[in-house]
């Protein structure tokens, strides 16, 4: 299901309001007091954000729909646990926990499996840096967060590091004025690239076409490192010879290449 459709778990969302920073602070009370309505005017109204966030996992063959309803949820529990206090806007705060709630999903749902210990280290660790997001408004460095579990720092990134969500290499990183910059355009190995591939294949069709000498003559000596006197001695011809021969293959090589 594409995330670009307008319409997702039936909300038409090109009719979804926005709220204004001064009607979320006057909100802001009204929800934590229990009002409903209050509650229900703020999450339509922020619901454009969730939108925005799920954009972020397009491509990966995930239900617009169920991304959404996990979003939302996200933007609710941000929602509970945002301090008016803080000088901090509520998106600031919020989009971090619908990326972990979306992110929590996808892990829970992915194929690859990793060990419960593991796991459940990685998701104590979650829960520590919410609370910690919460309590001071910006996201913890990890040895702030591994000082807050009495972890080593080492135990702790190696369990959020396990479970991470796995990474299309077509999935773009960065698309603005131009070709969207694939994963793999970062990965890449140079060394293996299409077109040294085709080259190595039109190296391979010029070799063929050369005399089986010929061919020995340049394996020993660009191959395997040999000096032309070595390859004289081994192939029994002079020196002088294998350096004509060399220089004809070569040749050859050009015009088939």
């Amino acid at each position: 299901m594409p995330i670009h459709k307008v319409e997702i778990c039936g909300v038409d969302t090109s009719t979804l309001p926005v709220l204004t920073n001064e009607r979320m602070r006057e909100l802001f009370p009204l929800v934590h007091g229990g009002d409903k309505r209050a509650r229900e005017e703020f999450i339509r109204g922020n619901l454009r954000l969730v939108l925005s966030v799920i954009q972020r996992f397009a491509g990966r063959g995930e239900n617009a729909d169920d991304l959404f309803q996990v979003g939302c949820i996200g933007l609710m529990k941000a929602l509970d646990n945002f301090d008016v206090t803080q000088n901090v806007r509520f998106s600031t705060y919020a989009v971090p926990m619908i990326i972990g709630e979306i992110r929590r999903y996808l892990r829970d749902n992915n194929a690859i499996r990793v060990s419960r210990s593991l796991r459940d280290t990685a998701y104590k660790a979650l829960q520590a840096r919410e609370k910690l997001t919460a309590k001071t408004g910006k996201e913890p460095t990890m040895t702030e967060l591994a000082a807050a579990m009495e972890l080593p720092r080492e135990e702790v990134v190696f369990a959020l590091e396990a479970i991470q969500d796995p990474v299309s290499l077509f999935e773009p990183v960065m698309g603005e004025g131009g070709d969207a910059v694939c994963v793999m355009d970062q990965v890449k190995d140079e060394k293996e690239s299409d077109a040294a591939w085709l080259e190595g294949i039109a190296l391979k069709e010029a070799m063929n076409r050369l005399t089986e000498r010929e061919r020995k003559i340049l394996r020993m000596r660009f191959f395997e490192g040999r000096t032309q006197i070595e390859v004289a001695s081994e192939v029994g011809i002079s020196q002088a010879q294998v350096s004509r021969l060399e220089k004809n293959a070569l040749q050859h090589l050009r015009k088939y290449v």
